[in-house]
């Protein structure tokens, strides 16, 4: 039976069934839940957008999967972690080509601001799904009942704190992969006054309550 989340479907082909237990199975439910969340709040902010369901699905169910004790490597980015497993996976399921390469880009380039949202639909809402759950970004596009909606299904108690602790243990033994953009290294040193965004905080000042 198709299962409806803030008037948004969740897909249900065996490629999605299959997506689903996949993540359930290795990750946290903190990360199970945010990626469903991604999904849907990537789905509500692009309901003016063409994209293709199931794409976007298994790259915000992949995204985080670079976390996970399975996927998580040491020797590059956890992005690419998941990215590669997704690629994978649709492989192995007859998609490839470009619609295995959004699902790739999508999840590689999730954390990396402004870029996803100027590419394809399925790149542009992962982020967007992103973005909302964990920042708070476009807190306000979507409207309370669909929020409410959402975390209903998928709750997010304690998230802040928990987000980050499992942000760092995914990647603290590999900081060198956390390399950011340089040129905020550039103003640092020669823009008096310039401090760069911090992540961490964002997350702590969001209008999430948790």
């Amino acid at each position: 039976m198709t299962e409806e989340i803030a008037g948004i479907r969740i897909p249900d082909s065996p490629l999605a069934r299959e997506a689903t237990e996949l993540v359930r199975e290795v990750a946290s439910p903190l990360l199970f839940n945010h990626s469903r969340r991604v999904y849907l709040f990537g789905a509500l902010r692009g309901r003016e957008l063409a994209y293709d369901p199931e794409l976007l699905y298994v790259g915000a169910m992949f995204h985080d999967l670079g976390l996970t004790e399975r996927y998580r490597r040491t020797d590059q980015r956890f992005e690419i972690d998941g990215a590669d497993e997704a690629r994978r996976f649709l492989h192995a399921h007859g998609i490839t080509g470009d619609p295995a390469d959004r699902v790739w880009t999508a999840i590689a380039l999730h954390t990396t601001p402004e870029i996803p949202l100027h590419m394809s639909a399925e790149i542009a809402l992962v982020t967007r799904g992103v973005e909302l759950d964990v920042l708070g970004m476009g807190y306000d596009a979507i409207t309370d009942a669909e929020r409410e909606a959402v975390t209903t299904a998928h709750p997010r108690p304690d998230f802040k704190p928990q987000i980050l602790q499992a942000f760092t243990e995914g990647i603290q033994d590999r900081p060198a992969t956390t390399f950011g953009n340089v040129k905020a290294d550039v103003l640092e040193h020669f823009v008096p006054g310039f401090h760069h965004t911090d992540f961490v905080d964002i997350i702590k000042n969001s209008p999430w309550p948790e």
